[in-house]
Protein backbone atom coordinates (compact mmCIF):
# COMPACT_ATOMS: atom_id res chain seq x y z
CA UNK A 1 0.00 0.00 0.00
CA UNK A 2 1.42 3.47 -0.69
CA UNK A 3 2.34 5.13 2.17
CA UNK A 4 0.76 8.27 1.31
CA UNK A 5 -3.26 8.31 0.71
CA UNK A 6 -3.53 11.40 -1.91
CA UNK A 7 -3.85 14.64 -0.29
CA UNK A 8 -5.42 15.44 3.08
CA UNK A 9 -8.34 17.05 1.88
CA UNK A 10 -9.58 14.45 -0.68
CA UNK A 11 -9.06 11.94 2.29
CA UNK A 12 -10.97 14.09 4.55
CA UNK A 13 -13.74 15.01 2.52
CA UNK A 14 -14.85 11.85 0.92
CA UNK A 15 -14.61 10.32 -2.64
CA UNK A 16 -16.65 12.73 -4.45
CA UNK A 17 -19.95 11.98 -6.11
CA UNK A 18 -20.38 10.03 -9.35
CA UNK A 19 -19.45 12.08 -12.50
CA UNK A 20 -22.22 12.29 -14.42
CA UNK A 21 -20.00 12.85 -17.96
CA UNK A 22 -21.88 14.89 -20.94
CA UNK A 23 -22.92 12.20 -23.24
CA UNK A 24 -24.77 14.49 -25.86
CA UNK A 25 -25.69 18.37 -27.58
CA UNK A 26 -26.90 20.58 -25.03
CA UNK A 27 -27.84 24.26 -25.89
CA UNK A 28 -27.39 26.50 -22.93
CA UNK A 29 -26.83 30.70 -22.54
CA UNK A 30 -23.31 30.28 -20.81
CA UNK A 31 -20.67 27.45 -21.01
CA UNK A 32 -17.80 27.48 -18.21
CA UNK A 33 -14.97 25.69 -18.73
CA UNK A 34 -13.55 24.69 -14.94
CA UNK A 35 -14.55 23.70 -11.96
CA UNK A 36 -12.23 25.00 -9.73
CA UNK A 37 -12.90 28.39 -7.68
CA UNK A 38 -13.00 31.22 -10.78
CA UNK A 39 -15.38 28.74 -12.69
CA UNK A 40 -17.83 27.99 -9.57
CA UNK A 41 -17.72 31.52 -8.70
CA UNK A 42 -18.42 33.32 -12.31
CA UNK A 43 -21.36 30.17 -12.70
CA UNK A 44 -22.68 31.07 -8.99
CA UNK A 45 -22.69 35.06 -9.78
CA UNK A 46 -24.41 34.48 -13.01
CA UNK A 47 -27.16 32.00 -10.66
CA UNK A 48 -27.57 34.63 -8.31
CA UNK A 49 -27.91 37.42 -11.00
CA UNK A 50 -30.96 34.76 -12.04
CA UNK A 51 -29.12 33.18 -14.91
CA UNK A 52 -29.72 29.79 -14.41
CA UNK A 53 -28.86 28.34 -18.03
CA UNK A 54 -25.88 27.42 -17.67
CA UNK A 55 -23.61 24.58 -17.93
CA UNK A 56 -20.06 23.99 -16.03
CA UNK A 57 -17.57 21.59 -17.60
CA UNK A 58 -14.80 19.81 -15.42
CA UNK A 59 -12.39 17.72 -17.11
CA UNK A 60 -11.73 15.75 -13.39
CA UNK A 61 -13.69 16.38 -10.80
CA UNK A 62 -14.99 19.72 -8.96
CA UNK A 63 -11.47 21.05 -7.21
CA UNK A 64 -9.97 19.08 -8.63
CA UNK A 65 -6.77 21.59 -9.41
CA UNK A 66 -5.25 24.57 -6.81
CA UNK A 67 -9.11 25.06 -6.10
CA UNK A 68 -9.30 21.73 -4.04
CA UNK A 69 -5.35 21.43 -2.75
CA UNK A 70 -4.64 24.69 -1.68
CA UNK A 71 -3.09 26.11 1.35
CA UNK A 72 -7.11 27.59 2.51
CA UNK A 73 -6.06 30.96 3.38
CA UNK A 74 -8.56 33.39 3.00
CA UNK A 75 -7.47 36.84 2.38
CA UNK A 76 -7.27 39.84 0.46
CA UNK A 77 -4.76 41.04 -2.09
CA UNK A 78 -2.81 39.61 -4.88
CA UNK A 79 0.34 37.88 -5.70
CA UNK A 80 0.99 41.32 -6.97
CA UNK A 81 2.73 43.55 -3.95
CA UNK A 82 0.35 46.82 -2.99
CA UNK A 83 3.32 49.31 -3.65
CA UNK A 84 3.64 47.99 -7.43
CA UNK A 85 -0.60 47.90 -7.84
CA UNK A 86 -0.19 51.45 -6.52
CA UNK A 87 2.68 52.07 -9.57
CA UNK A 88 0.46 50.30 -11.62
CA UNK A 89 -3.19 51.52 -11.56
CA UNK A 90 -3.05 55.09 -9.54
CA UNK A 91 -4.24 55.49 -6.16
CA UNK A 92 -8.18 55.31 -6.69
CA UNK A 93 -8.46 52.36 -9.37
CA UNK A 94 -5.49 50.02 -6.97
CA UNK A 95 -7.87 50.62 -4.12
CA UNK A 96 -11.37 49.92 -5.62
CA UNK A 97 -9.33 46.49 -7.54
CA UNK A 98 -7.27 45.86 -4.18
CA UNK A 99 -10.97 46.66 -1.94
CA UNK A 100 -12.29 43.67 -4.71
CA UNK A 101 -11.13 41.07 -2.85
CA UNK A 102 -11.80 42.34 0.65
CA UNK A 103 -15.19 42.15 -0.47
CA UNK A 104 -14.70 38.39 -1.44
CA UNK A 105 -13.79 37.64 1.77
CA UNK A 106 -16.77 38.56 3.09
CA UNK A 107 -18.73 37.29 0.07
CA UNK A 108 -17.35 34.07 0.77
CA UNK A 109 -18.14 34.03 4.69
CA UNK A 110 -21.97 35.34 3.69
CA UNK A 111 -22.03 32.35 1.30
CA UNK A 112 -20.84 29.84 3.77
CA UNK A 113 -23.24 30.91 5.87
CA UNK A 114 -26.00 31.48 3.16
CA UNK A 115 -26.02 27.79 1.99
CA UNK A 116 -25.05 26.35 4.75
CA UNK A 117 -21.40 24.80 3.23
CA UNK A 118 -19.89 22.41 5.68
CA UNK A 119 -16.28 23.13 5.44
CA UNK A 120 -14.15 23.90 8.53
CA UNK A 121 -14.18 27.16 8.71
CA UNK A 122 -11.66 29.05 11.30
CA UNK A 123 -12.38 32.54 12.15
CA UNK A 124 -8.92 33.10 13.00
CA UNK A 125 -7.36 35.41 10.75
CA UNK A 126 -4.23 35.58 9.57
CA UNK A 127 -0.47 36.35 10.46
CA UNK A 128 2.20 37.73 8.35
CA UNK A 129 5.48 36.67 10.33
CA UNK A 130 8.84 38.76 9.97
CA UNK A 131 11.35 36.33 9.37
CA UNK A 132 14.40 38.93 9.83
CA UNK A 133 14.77 41.45 12.41
CA UNK A 134 14.20 44.07 10.31
CA UNK A 135 10.86 45.64 11.23
CA UNK A 136 10.60 48.43 8.59
CA UNK A 137 8.94 45.91 5.62
CA UNK A 138 5.97 45.56 8.15
CA UNK A 139 5.56 48.93 9.29
CA UNK A 140 5.89 50.25 5.77
CA UNK A 141 3.36 47.69 4.68
CA UNK A 142 1.16 48.14 7.47
CA UNK A 143 1.04 52.54 6.49
CA UNK A 144 0.68 51.39 2.64
CA UNK A 145 -2.12 49.44 3.50
CA UNK A 146 -3.39 51.99 6.46
CA UNK A 147 -3.27 55.15 3.73
CA UNK A 148 -3.78 53.90 0.40
CA UNK A 149 -6.48 51.01 0.93
CA UNK A 150 -8.29 51.41 4.05
CA UNK A 151 -7.40 48.41 5.57
CA UNK A 152 -6.08 47.76 9.01
CA UNK A 153 -3.77 45.14 10.03
CA UNK A 154 -2.84 44.67 13.91
CA UNK A 155 0.52 45.06 14.85
CA UNK A 156 2.08 41.91 16.68
CA UNK A 157 5.64 42.82 18.98
CA UNK A 158 8.05 40.10 19.59
CA UNK A 159 6.43 39.18 22.78
CA UNK A 160 2.82 38.87 21.17
CA UNK A 161 4.13 37.06 18.22
CA UNK A 162 5.77 34.10 20.76
CA UNK A 163 2.52 34.20 22.85
CA UNK A 164 0.76 33.02 19.64
CA UNK A 165 3.08 31.18 17.75
CA UNK A 166 5.89 29.14 19.51
CA UNK A 167 8.76 29.52 17.95
CA UNK A 168 12.40 31.55 17.74
CA UNK A 169 12.21 32.12 14.27
CA UNK A 170 10.08 35.29 13.98
CA UNK A 171 10.13 38.75 14.99
CA UNK A 172 7.19 40.94 14.88
CA UNK A 173 4.35 40.51 12.88
CA UNK A 174 0.83 42.10 11.30
CA UNK A 175 -2.57 40.43 12.07
CA UNK A 176 -5.53 40.76 9.33
CA UNK A 177 -8.29 39.64 11.63
CA UNK A 178 -10.84 39.66 9.11
CA UNK A 179 -9.07 36.76 7.17
CA UNK A 180 -10.10 33.28 8.17
CA UNK A 181 -9.10 29.44 6.87
CA UNK A 182 -11.07 26.57 5.80
CA UNK A 183 -11.44 23.59 3.39
CA UNK A 184 -11.35 24.48 0.38
CA UNK A 185 -12.29 20.78 -1.56
CA UNK A 186 -14.74 21.01 0.51
CA UNK A 187 -16.00 24.43 -0.07
CA UNK A 188 -15.97 23.85 -3.59
CA UNK A 189 -18.29 20.82 -4.05
CA UNK A 190 -20.65 23.09 -1.57
CA UNK A 191 -20.76 25.94 -4.27
CA UNK A 192 -21.03 23.32 -7.29
CA UNK A 193 -24.10 21.58 -4.89
CA UNK A 194 -25.25 25.27 -4.49
CA UNK A 195 -25.05 25.17 -8.87
CA UNK A 196 -27.18 22.30 -9.17
CA UNK A 197 -29.66 22.96 -6.69
CA UNK A 198 -30.34 26.03 -8.84
CA UNK A 199 -31.12 24.54 -11.99
CA UNK A 200 -27.31 24.80 -13.72
CA UNK A 201 -25.81 21.57 -15.11
CA UNK A 202 -22.87 20.55 -13.64
CA UNK A 203 -20.47 17.66 -15.92
CA UNK A 204 -18.05 16.40 -14.36
CA UNK A 205 -15.33 13.63 -16.34
CA UNK A 206 -15.86 16.21 -19.22
CA UNK A 207 -12.57 17.54 -20.79
CA UNK A 208 -13.80 20.13 -23.08
CA UNK A 209 -11.64 18.91 -26.39
CA UNK A 210 -11.88 21.81 -28.94
CA UNK A 211 -14.08 25.02 -29.13
CA UNK A 212 -15.39 26.29 -32.75
CA UNK A 213 -17.89 29.19 -33.72
CA UNK A 214 -21.04 27.76 -34.51
CA UNK A 215 -23.23 30.82 -36.27
CA UNK A 216 -23.72 33.11 -33.53
CA UNK A 217 -22.83 30.62 -30.82
CA UNK A 218 -19.78 29.07 -29.52
CA UNK A 219 -19.62 24.94 -29.65
CA UNK A 220 -17.15 23.58 -26.77
CA UNK A 221 -16.71 19.34 -28.50
CA UNK A 222 -16.08 17.03 -25.45
CA UNK A 223 -15.36 13.22 -25.48
CA UNK A 224 -19.13 12.15 -25.27
CA UNK A 225 -20.79 14.96 -26.49
CA UNK A 226 -20.76 18.81 -27.05
CA UNK A 227 -22.09 22.13 -25.82
CA UNK A 228 -23.59 24.92 -28.24
CA UNK A 229 -23.41 28.41 -26.07
CA UNK A 230 -23.66 32.39 -26.22
CA UNK A 231 -21.18 33.01 -24.21
CA UNK A 232 -18.02 30.56 -22.86
CA UNK A 233 -15.78 31.46 -20.00
CA UNK A 234 -12.69 29.96 -19.53
CA UNK A 235 -11.46 29.24 -15.94
CA UNK A 236 -8.96 26.18 -15.90
CA UNK A 237 -5.99 27.25 -14.39
CA UNK A 238 -2.70 25.86 -14.33
CA UNK A 239 -4.66 22.83 -16.10
CA UNK A 240 -4.91 23.85 -19.06
CA UNK A 241 -7.61 22.87 -21.47
CA UNK A 242 -5.63 23.75 -25.09
CA UNK A 243 -8.94 25.70 -26.67
CA UNK A 244 -7.16 28.82 -27.19
CA UNK A 245 -3.59 29.57 -27.94
CA UNK A 246 -3.79 32.64 -26.96
CA UNK A 247 -5.17 32.22 -23.78
CA UNK A 248 -2.91 29.59 -22.75
CA UNK A 249 0.43 30.70 -24.12
CA UNK A 250 -0.06 33.91 -21.16
CA UNK A 251 0.04 31.15 -18.41
CA UNK A 252 2.86 29.10 -16.53
CA UNK A 253 1.55 26.11 -14.82
CA UNK A 254 3.82 26.68 -11.43
CA UNK A 255 4.00 23.80 -8.59
CA UNK A 256 4.35 24.22 -5.14
CA UNK A 257 4.14 21.97 -2.61
CA UNK A 258 2.07 20.69 0.77
CA UNK A 259 2.25 18.25 4.01
CA UNK A 260 -0.22 17.83 6.52
CA UNK A 261 1.23 15.85 9.92
CA UNK A 262 -0.31 13.01 11.99
CA UNK A 263 -2.55 14.59 14.60
CA UNK A 264 -0.34 16.40 16.97
CA UNK A 265 -3.08 16.49 19.65
CA UNK A 266 -1.95 18.54 22.68
CA UNK A 267 1.47 18.67 20.62
CA UNK A 268 -0.33 21.36 18.42
CA UNK A 269 0.15 23.45 21.57
CA UNK A 270 3.89 23.39 21.66
CA UNK A 271 3.86 25.18 18.07
CA UNK A 272 0.70 26.96 17.99
CA UNK A 273 -1.17 29.24 20.43
CA UNK A 274 -3.22 30.78 18.20
CA UNK A 275 -6.25 29.76 15.47
CA UNK A 276 -4.71 32.32 13.21
CA UNK A 277 -2.69 30.60 9.54
CA UNK A 278 0.56 31.52 9.33
CA UNK A 279 2.93 33.33 6.45
CA UNK A 280 6.15 34.50 6.83
CA UNK A 281 7.72 37.55 4.94
CA UNK A 282 10.30 35.97 2.44
CA UNK A 283 9.98 35.89 -0.78
CA UNK A 284 9.86 31.87 -0.72
CA UNK A 285 7.68 32.14 2.44
CA UNK A 286 6.42 29.16 4.13
CA UNK A 287 2.76 29.10 5.03
CA UNK A 288 0.87 26.73 7.75
CA UNK A 289 -2.13 26.81 9.78
CA UNK A 290 -3.71 24.50 12.67
CA UNK A 291 -6.48 22.02 11.21
CA UNK A 292 -9.84 21.30 13.38
CA UNK A 293 -8.37 17.84 13.91
CA UNK A 294 -4.94 19.08 15.44
CA UNK A 295 -3.17 18.47 12.66
CA UNK A 296 -0.89 20.81 11.19
CA UNK A 297 -0.83 21.73 7.25
CA UNK A 298 2.51 23.05 5.76
CA UNK A 299 3.26 24.62 3.02
CA UNK A 300 5.80 26.83 0.40
CA UNK A 301 8.21 26.47 -2.25
CA UNK A 302 7.55 27.06 -6.46
CA UNK A 303 8.90 25.03 -8.66
CA UNK A 304 8.82 24.09 -12.46
CA UNK A 305 8.92 20.63 -11.08
CA UNK A 306 6.04 18.48 -10.06
CA UNK A 307 7.63 16.58 -7.03
CA UNK A 308 6.57 13.17 -5.73
CA UNK A 309 4.62 13.17 -2.36
CA UNK A 310 8.28 11.82 -0.68
CA UNK A 311 10.14 14.40 -2.10
CA UNK A 312 7.45 17.20 -0.74
CA UNK A 313 7.93 15.51 2.53
CA UNK A 314 11.94 15.94 2.41
CA UNK A 315 11.61 19.31 1.42
CA UNK A 316 9.04 20.59 3.94
CA UNK A 317 9.93 18.87 6.95
CA UNK A 318 13.07 20.34 6.42
CA UNK A 319 11.24 23.66 6.49
CA UNK A 320 8.66 22.90 9.16
CA UNK A 321 11.71 21.97 11.51
CA UNK A 322 13.47 25.40 10.94
CA UNK A 323 10.49 27.31 12.60
CA UNK A 324 9.29 24.24 15.22
CA UNK A 325 12.44 22.50 16.33
CA UNK A 326 10.35 20.60 18.95
CA UNK A 327 8.29 18.88 16.20
CA UNK A 328 11.39 16.74 15.23
CA UNK A 329 9.43 13.24 14.10
CA UNK A 330 6.27 14.13 14.01
CA UNK A 331 4.72 11.78 11.01
CA UNK A 332 3.27 13.19 8.05
CA UNK A 333 0.53 11.30 6.59
CA UNK A 334 -0.09 13.95 3.62
CA UNK A 335 1.88 15.19 0.75
CA UNK A 336 0.88 16.38 -2.45
CA UNK A 337 1.78 18.39 -5.28
CA UNK A 338 -0.20 20.55 -7.91
CA UNK A 339 0.03 23.23 -10.45
CA UNK A 340 -0.94 26.91 -10.07
CA UNK A 341 -1.52 29.48 -13.15
CA UNK A 342 1.28 32.69 -12.91
CA UNK A 343 1.13 35.73 -15.36
CA UNK A 344 4.44 37.34 -15.84
CA UNK A 345 3.03 40.09 -14.84
CA UNK A 346 1.91 38.52 -11.55
CA UNK A 347 -2.27 39.79 -11.36
CA UNK A 348 -5.27 37.63 -12.98
CA UNK A 349 -6.81 37.34 -16.61
CA UNK A 350 -9.91 38.58 -15.95
CA UNK A 351 -10.62 39.31 -19.45
CA UNK A 352 -13.10 39.21 -23.03
CA UNK A 353 -10.56 37.77 -25.15
CA UNK A 354 -12.69 37.51 -28.01
CA UNK A 355 -16.86 38.37 -28.40
CA UNK A 356 -18.22 36.14 -26.30
CA UNK A 357 -15.39 34.28 -25.11
CA UNK A 358 -14.20 35.43 -21.46
CA UNK A 359 -11.10 34.29 -18.96
CA UNK A 360 -10.31 34.02 -15.75
CA UNK A 361 -7.53 32.60 -14.88
CA UNK A 362 -3.47 33.06 -13.76
CA UNK A 363 -3.92 33.62 -10.47
CA UNK A 364 -0.90 33.37 -9.14
CA UNK A 365 -1.14 30.95 -5.73
CA UNK A 366 -2.96 33.83 -4.00
CA UNK A 367 -6.44 32.82 -5.78
CA UNK A 368 -9.12 32.32 -2.74
CA UNK A 369 -10.44 35.70 -2.43
CA UNK A 370 -9.08 37.04 -6.12
CA UNK A 371 -10.91 34.07 -7.87
CA UNK A 372 -14.09 35.14 -5.99
CA UNK A 373 -13.99 38.41 -6.93
CA UNK A 374 -12.74 37.61 -10.43
CA UNK A 375 -16.13 35.54 -11.19
CA UNK A 376 -18.34 38.26 -9.86
CA UNK A 377 -16.57 40.47 -12.45
CA UNK A 378 -17.35 38.38 -15.35
CA UNK A 379 -20.99 37.47 -14.24
CA UNK A 380 -21.82 40.95 -13.60
CA UNK A 381 -20.14 41.76 -17.25
CA UNK A 382 -22.13 39.08 -18.70
CA UNK A 383 -25.47 39.38 -17.18
CA UNK A 384 -25.73 43.19 -16.82
CA UNK A 385 -22.80 44.85 -18.88
CA UNK A 386 -20.86 45.95 -16.03
CA UNK A 387 -17.41 47.10 -17.62
CA UNK A 388 -15.04 46.89 -13.80
CA UNK A 389 -13.07 44.26 -15.32
CA UNK A 390 -11.48 46.51 -17.69
CA UNK A 391 -9.85 48.59 -14.85
CA UNK A 392 -7.85 45.35 -15.05
CA UNK A 393 -6.80 45.85 -18.68
CA UNK A 394 -3.60 46.42 -18.38
CA UNK A 395 -2.96 42.96 -17.35
CA UNK A 396 -3.59 40.82 -20.23
CA UNK A 397 -2.68 37.87 -22.06
CA UNK A 398 1.21 38.63 -22.12
CA UNK A 399 3.11 36.04 -24.08
CA UNK A 400 4.59 33.70 -20.96
CA UNK A 401 7.41 32.47 -23.67
CA UNK A 402 7.00 28.93 -22.78
CA UNK A 403 9.35 26.93 -22.74
CA UNK A 404 11.83 29.57 -21.70
CA UNK A 405 9.41 31.13 -19.15
CA UNK A 406 9.30 28.18 -17.05
CA UNK A 407 13.29 28.45 -17.14
CA UNK A 408 12.90 32.42 -15.69
CA UNK A 409 10.63 32.11 -13.43
CA UNK A 410 12.46 29.33 -11.77
CA UNK A 411 15.80 31.14 -12.28
CA UNK A 412 13.42 34.53 -10.55
CA UNK A 413 12.33 32.22 -7.45
CA UNK A 414 16.38 30.98 -6.80
CA UNK A 415 17.18 34.78 -7.35
CA UNK A 416 14.38 35.62 -4.85
CA UNK A 417 15.41 32.93 -2.30
CA UNK A 418 19.37 33.59 -2.49
CA UNK A 419 18.21 37.11 -1.89
CA UNK A 420 16.27 36.20 1.52
CA UNK A 421 18.84 33.88 2.44
CA UNK A 422 21.92 36.84 2.13
CA UNK A 423 19.75 39.13 4.42
CA UNK A 424 19.41 36.25 7.21
CA UNK A 425 23.37 35.69 7.02
CA UNK A 426 23.75 39.28 7.42
CA UNK A 427 21.68 39.57 10.49
CA UNK A 428 23.21 36.44 12.33
CA UNK A 429 26.50 37.63 11.48
CA UNK A 430 25.81 41.10 13.09
CA UNK A 431 23.61 39.58 15.57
Amino acid sequence: MPRFQGDYYSASAGPPPAARPLAREIDCDVCVVGGGFAGLNTALGLLERGRNDLVLLESQHIGYGASGRNGGFVFGGYSRDEDRLLADLGPDVAREVYGWTNEAVRRIRDRIDHYGVHCDVVDGGVIWANWFDDPTPLATRQALLAQRYGVDWVWLDREEMRRRVVSERYADGLFEAAAFHFHPLRYARGLAGVLEDGGARVHEGTPAVALDRDGDRWRVRTPGGAVRARTVVLACGGYLAKLRRRVDAAVLPIATYVMVTEPLGDRLHEVLRTPAAVYDTRFAFDYYRPLPDTRLLWGGRISVLDRSPVEVEKLLVADMLRVFPQLQGVAIDHAWSGLMSYAPHEMPHVLQAEPGLWVAQAFGGHGVAPTTAAGDLVASAIAEGDTRWQLLSRYGLMPAFKPAGFLGAQLGYWWASAKDAAKEWGERRRG
